[in-house]
């Protein structure tokens, strides 16, 4: 038996974006508790410093408490923001099955504004099969969210 055949087929969720802003807003709106919990959900011990422990709190099942266990794994400052994610339960199957993934957001910027791209890797399937489609659509959403906030955060600079 090879190596590879003992591996699980993992996947990834990319979304690629550019926005009209600087990479400095969008940065803002990344790493900030009282705008991610406008654009993602609110965090709970959040801070954007390498090692801190935080959590989202979601919709519980079965077994799983709908938490959402996160640690800051990287921070480069209007580059790179990368975190581990972590939550379910191994009892579960389908919607809250252990998951243990890891979301990365890099920023470059572009003529135009600030290229986005989030890559949300680890989904190991079948068994995350339920969070990777429910996630895939849901991080599409989640980064136009973004977009809408690091806007505001433009035109509140804007009036002052």
């Amino acid at each position: 038996m090879t190596d590879v055949s003992l591996k699980s087929d993992t996947q990834e969720i990319v979304v690629d974006e550019v926005f009209p802003h600087a990479p400095e807003t969008i940065w803002k709106a990344l790493t900030s508790g009282d705008l991610i919990a406008r654009w993602l959900m609110a965090p709970t011990g959040f801070a954007p410093v390498a090692g801190t422990h935080f959590t989202f709190k979601t919709t519980p099942a079965g077994a799983w408490d709908g938490l959402i266990r996160c640690q800051v794994l990287e921070v480069i400052p209007n580059e790179r923001f990368v975190y581990a994610w972590t939550g379910g339960d191994d009892g579960n199957v389908g919607y809250g099955a252990r998951l243990e993934t890891v979301v990365t957001f890099t920023l470059l910027r572009v003529e135009n504004g600030t290229r986005v791209r989030l890559v949300h890797s680890g989904f190991v399937l079948p068994k995350n099969e339920t969070a990777f489609k429910n996630m895939s659509d849901g991080w599409k959403k989640v980064v136009r969210n973004l977009e809408t906030i690091a806007a505001e955060q433009d035109s509140s600079k804007k009036l002052h």
